[in-house]
């Protein structure tokens, strides 16, 4: 069965983007790039690709899932089909208007239930945060791109979902001369909830 991964840059103190949404602030050269541009290419936009004259592996993901606005900033700049080369997904509350490359859901967590049974490549969650939140109980594999930098505020890893604990299991963790630590988790499952002392 496919996973869902939600493969994400991260500040240390555990925001993806600052209050405005924005992930200037993130180191991308420096050698972590490497697995940013290599393992993970197919998370690359295809913008990112045309300027790096690179073709994505289709080796990792074939599918993306992303919060409304997450996919924002891609149509702020004129790009409505920022993954091309992936199935997108995008999660919405209401009907809007997108390119016909992208399919629009309003309940995500059916969705990434149903498309985790279908065969093919991993399903990538891009973000955001509040969206990560909805589907804490179906993500398998966390990969976090924490990079040098504490925002103090900003849009959180999941949102502001309520508290409901999930066990991870530290698969590798990787650390390059930039400061960048990638640390991959593997879901357990629920954590069970401690009785009253």
């Amino acid at each position: 069965m496919r996973k869902l991964v939600y493969y994400v840059a991260v500040s240390i103190d555990g925001y993806i983007a600052d209050p405005t949404g924005g992930f200037d602030d993130f180191l991308i050269e420096g050698d972590h790039a490497a697995v940013v541009f290599g393992e993970y290419a197919d998370a690359l936009p295809a913008h990112a690709h045309a300027a790096l004259g690179t073709e994505p592996p289709r080796t990792r993901f074939d599918t993306v899932i992303m919060g409304w606005n997450t996919l924002t900033p891609a149509l702020d700049i004129g790009i409505i089909s920022p993954y091309p080369h992936l199935r997108q997904v995008v999660a919405s509350r209401r009907r809007r208007e997108v390119d016909p490359a992208i399919t629009l859901t309003d309940d995500p967590l059916a969705t990434v239930r149903r498309l985790k049974q279908e065969e093919g490549l991993d399903v990538w969650l891009c973000g955001g945060g509040e969206l990560a939140g909805s589907l804490l109980s179906e993500i398998d594999h966390l990969v976090l791109k924490r990079s040098p930098v504490v925002f103090r505020s900003g849009i959180p890893m999941f949102g502001h979902a309520p508290y409901e604990p999930r066990t991870f299991e530290r698969a590798r963790t990787r650390t390059f001369d930039s400061g960048v630590v990638i640390e991959d988790y593997v879901c357990c499952g629920r954590a069970s909830s401690p009785g009253p002392t």
